[in-house]
């Protein structure tokens, strides 16, 4: 026997590229404003002395304050470090049964991570000739399902009675509504129907609309049974997840509603005026409901537009995945940003 013959191999998501220098940087779905004026103050003012003291493993401050905020009771709030983590103890948690769990064929790569680590069998649903989610795919025995909600990378919201009709399919398996990108829909969440499915939990995250990518924070609602059994996981795996900074940090960018509300706004009309200027430059996309457009050219190779900017200095996301190499996700970023996406366009396409 080889030492390898006992090491767990799986292969790892890649996320987008973090340069090191000054670009014009719409490929990683960030938010192009800062956090909250109170996180600030926040850090300014925290005492360090705090930091040679454990966390507050049940995360009280902030888990209350999202329950105020969701309408639910903090015993249906799970908080972890950034969505990915939430949704990695979730997978741990609710995916057991060995049947396969369906995912969209085209969504966010990390589902078949997780499922590869944690030896989960698993399928792809194909999406329709639109990029939605049949829902008719979901109504088959499995061991839970996930996808998200506007989807990534298309931008697609599906609308609640989608949802409720995969709910109702699947009332013995869990069903998780990743709302990364929630915020931007102008939609309802699918959090209004946690009361009413046993089933159903909804993650979220403070990394796109609340400007915190870099403290990592990230969010379950669900039932008090499903965020019982999230809990006991994660108190099995580490205590202390949720570092003391995080925790202040986060409660302040919750509590201040209207500034979240401004720069999501912001966004969401900086978004719709890019659908129009891409348009003018004959490209073709999906309605996205987040804060990024999936784009395709019908005349120029999505990989050769992808490097043509990058030599620009203007970074967007490409995958080569055949039912998708032609696209680019493209971050809305401040509309100064975006002019500059569309000069450099312009000119590559006028070359």
């Amino acid at each position: 026997m080889r030492l390898e013959d006992n090491i767990r191999r799986v292969t790892p998501y890649v996320p987008g590229e973090q340069p090191q220098k000054k670009v014009v940087k719409l490929n990683t779905n960030e938010n192009p404003y800062p956090p909250a004026p109170g996180v600030a103050e926040a850090l300014r003012t925290m005492d360090a002395d705090r930091l040679r003291l454990y966390p507050d493993p049940e995360v009280r401050m902030l888990t209350e304050s999202l329950a105020r905020y969701c309408q639910v009771d903090p015993e249906e709030v799970f908080v972890g470090v950034g969505s990915d983590d939430v949704l990695s103890m979730s997978f741990l948690t609710f995916f057991n049964s060995g049947k396969p769990v369906l995912f969209p064929d085209i969504t966010y790569s990390f589902y078949k991570v997780w499922a590869d680590l944690y030896r989960i069998p698993y399928e792809c649903c194909p999406l329709d000739e639109k990029m939605h989610l049949r829902k008719e795919d979901y109504k088959r025995d499995n061991g839970g399902i996930i996808f998200p909600n506007p989807n990534a990378p298309t931008g697609l919201y599906e609308e609640l009675d989608v949802i409720e009709e995969i709910l109702k399919s699947n009332p013995n398996v869990v069903v998780i509504v990743d709302e990364a990108y929630i915020d931007f829909a102008g939609k309802p969440s699918a959090v209004s129907l946690i009361h009413r499915y046993d089933n159903l939990l909804v993650t979220q995250t403070f990394s796109k609309s609340r400007s915190m990518a870099g403290m990592r924070i990230g969010f379950a609602v669900g039932n008090r049974r499903l965020i019982g059994w999230l809990k006991d996981a994660k108190y099995s795996f580490n205590s202390y997840t949720m570092s003391w900074p995080a925790i202040v940090c986060g409660t302040e960018a919750v509590e201040d509603r209207a500034y979240f509300q401004k720069t999501t706004e912001k966004i969401i009309a900086v978004r719709e005026w890019s659908k129009k200027k891409l348009a003018e430059l004959g490209f073709e996309f999906p309605d996205s409901s987040a804060n990024f457009i999936f784009a395709k050219h019908p005349e120029y190779d999505g990989g050769m537009l992808f490097s043509a900017l990058k030599e620009r200095q203007i970074y967007v996301r490409h995958w080569e995945q055949p039912e998708i190499r032609q696209y680019l996700r493209i971050t809305v970023g401040t509309k100064e940003e975006m002019q500059k996406l569309f000069d450099a366009l312009d000119e590559i396409m006028n070359k």
